[in-house]
């Protein structure tokens, strides 16, 4: 019933301003009335309507589901089934609806490094670079600890959130290093992260990225050793995020965090499945059933 409607309402919507039912389908799920600007406003503003309305979740691969990350899939379960993901499906979605909105940009593949060791990690993320009128351009609707605003792909580009925190891109000496050609950087507020955060005056890694061109291929075997892998976070921790417009709110395992910079943080050990079920559904928009909720490995 519900793709039935997403779909009447996209084809009024595209009846209406002249864009694809699809387009029109995800501008409903993420609350944004038209396609935005193809400059670097209307990337921001996709961005955090998208990070700000869909939650990161991987609760397909705690329940031993499939995660696949292809254009249709990733759509019919972000966008149709309204269900959350991780970065793979995020960013194709964003890549996807981006270009049907009059972008020009492609995904590239990162290395995470909040919250890991000094070793190199694979590249297990992915983010898109944005071609615009003023150059290239970086975004990412699909980072669950933390959020990343678009930024110019520029050394030394600086950027600030709604929750406080800061922002930096720094070019790296050796273009040709196994990290990556270009770092991004954070320093705030470690409650507007999924704990993984230090927090403070000094800046913290987020992740290393270079352009190289990556095939669909690729994107496969990054979300696959994601959601696969012993060593992936993924198969080890139950998460859920959501970005709000002055905050972040996560559930990592069995605790609940919401941190707004007006507000005091709120932080609490989750009960039971019940509970889960009803914080899933109220603060990170997610209707799990009851059967499932209690398959997840959360539970004596």
């Amino acid at each position: 019933m519900l793709g039935l409607v997403l779909e009447a309402w996209g084809l009024f919507m595209s009846n209406v301003a002249g864009i694809s039912p699809t387009l029109a389908a995800y501008l409903a799920r993420i609350g944004l009335a038209g396609a935005p600007s193809v400059d670097g406003c209307g990337l921001a503003a996709m961005q955090a309507a998208h990070r700000q309305t869909i939650a990161f979740e991987n609760l397909s691969v705690r329940l031993g589901d499939a995660v696949q990350c292809d254009s249709a899939s990733a759509f019919a379960k972000l966008v149709t089934a309204q269900r959350g993901g991780f970065c793979f499906e995020h960013n194709q979605l964003l890549a996807d609806m981006l270009g049907e909105a009059g972008f020009d940009c492609r995904l590239l593949l990162a290395r995470v490094l909040l919250g890991n060791p000094a070793t190199i990690p694979a590249r297990t993320h992915c983010l898109l670079l944005a071609e615009l009128a003023d150059g290239p351009w970086i975004a990412d609707a699909g980072f669950g600890g933390s959020y990343a605003p678009p930024m110019p792909l520029i050394d030394g580009a600086l950027a600030q959130s709604g929750d406080g925190a800061h922002h930096r891109l720094t070019r790296m000496d050796d273009a040709g290093a196994l990290a990556g050609s270009f770092l991004l950087e954070r320093k705030g507020p470690a409650g507007s992260t999924d704990g993984r955060g230090a927090g403070g005056a000094a800046w913290e890694p987020q992740y290393a990225f270079d352009l190289a061109p990556v095939l669909p291929s690729d994107l496969a075997m990054g979300c696959h050793w994601s959601a696969t892998h012993p060593q992936s976070r993924f198969t080890k921790v139950t998460v859920a995020s959501l970005c709000l417009p002055d905050g972040f709110a996560s559930m990592v395992d069995r605790q609940f965090t919401s941190w707004r910079m007006e507000e005091a943080p709120a932080r609490r050990d989750i009960a039971d499945a019940a509970e889960y079920r009803e914080l899933l559904e109220v603060r990170f928009g997610i209707a799990l059933g009851a059967a499932d909720i209690a398959r997840l490995p959360l539970w004596d």
